[in-house]
């Protein structure tokens, strides 16, 4: 038998199946005492069972075996658990000297420094990654996220999963903002549900914001490009203490959403009152289609049932009754 290398598997090594345990319930219905003549068969891997876990004691003058009290048995697995924490403990004292030379040649590595004191700049995207994960390994607190956009790439939904639930099951708390649109993507949706199930919270907004990650408030991820091809690590504590409030400020003006309604059914009302909205503060049709992330076309669609609705004869009269309309709910 392997020797158990963890208090689990020693338990697992140490104690009888269900089959071993019936066997022994039995032998103490018949006195605690059984002879080896009276094992059929299909008690044999049971009886070898109890006689490997010390509840059978073999006499071999009369080919018998003897019950033996599990008392003693649950001593002699505790000090057995007991001598082993002792040296899994002193194996974890070892651990950082064990590792000293790998520390140490992680520490010296070269860092790119080609911007100001404080800010690190990459361009390479297998790179960034790989430093994103760095800090949310370092990093274990919080993360706070910021993803314009809309739809998120599908292809990198399932590593972004897989990093937050890693997150999370190290105690660390997540919050994140997408734009309205991200509420009409499949992908994104199913994401979102798996995620908040996890403990995530993800809120949309439907206002311009920057895209921007943020690790235990010391540490951000920003673009450095306008199409997002590289990266700006920023350290520096004002810097990132404003961006923090940046994103503290958004987080406040955005929606909670129902992600696990939106797979349970259409989306269209949620569209429908962010077109309403965005309308209602000037924007103008374009403008609001690249917000959403729509056509022209379908804003359109969407803007005539509002007219229809508030009877009204043009964009301008009909942005000031939807206004008026939300003050008036906001008041009641």
């Amino acid at each position: 038998m392997t020797e158990p290398r963890t208090a689990s598997d020693l338990l697992t090594a140490a104690l009888p199946d269900a089959a071993a345990r019936e066997l022994y319930r039995a032998i103490l219905r018949e006195g605690g005492r059984i002879r080896a003549a009276e094992v059929g068969p299909a008690d044999a891997a049971a009886l070898d069972r109890l006689v490997e876990v010390g509840l059978l004691v073999p006499l071999l003058m009369d080919a018998s075996y003897s019950a033996v009290d599990p008392r003693s048995v649950t001593d002699r697995i505790g000090v057995d658990i007991r001598l082993m924490s002792a040296r899994l403990l002193r194996e974890a004292e070892q651990l950082p000297d064990l590792m000293d030379d790998l520390t140490r040649a992680y520490d010296a590595a070269p860092r790119r420094h080609d911007g100001p004191a404080g800010v690190r700049y990459l361009a390479d995207m297998a790179q960034i990654r790989h430093e994103i994960e760095q800090l949310a390994q370092a990093y274990r607190a919080e993360g706070l996220t910021a993803q314009p956009g809309g739809a998120r790439p599908a292809g990198l939904l399932p590593d972004s999963l897989d990093r937050s639930r890693r997150y999370l099951e190290r105690g660390g708390t997540m919050r994140t903002i997408y734009e309205p649109a991200a509420r009409l993507d499949g992908p994104t949706v199913e994401y979102a549900v798996e995620a908040t199930r996890l403990g995530c919270a993800i809120r949309v907004l439907a206002a311009p914001f920057k895209r921007m990650l943020i690790f235990d408030r010391t540490v951000a991820v920003i673009p450095a490009a306008p199409d997002n091809s590289s990266a700006a690590f920023v350290e520096d504590p004002a810097t990132v203490a404003f961006l923090v409030d940046v994103f503290e400020q958004h987080w406040q003006q955005a929606d909670g959403v129902n992600w696990a309604g939106l797979v349970a059914g259409p989306a269209e009302p949620a569209v429908h009152d962010q077109v309403g909205r965005l309308l209602s503060q000037g924007l103008t049709q374009r403008v609001i289609a690249g917000r959403l992330g729509l056509s022209e076309r379908t804003v359109a669609g969407h803007i005539a049932r509002l007219r229809e609705l508030y009877d009204a004869e043009t964009l301008f009269q009909l942005g000031w009754q939807i206004r008026g309309a939300r003050t008036r709910e906001s008041d009641a």
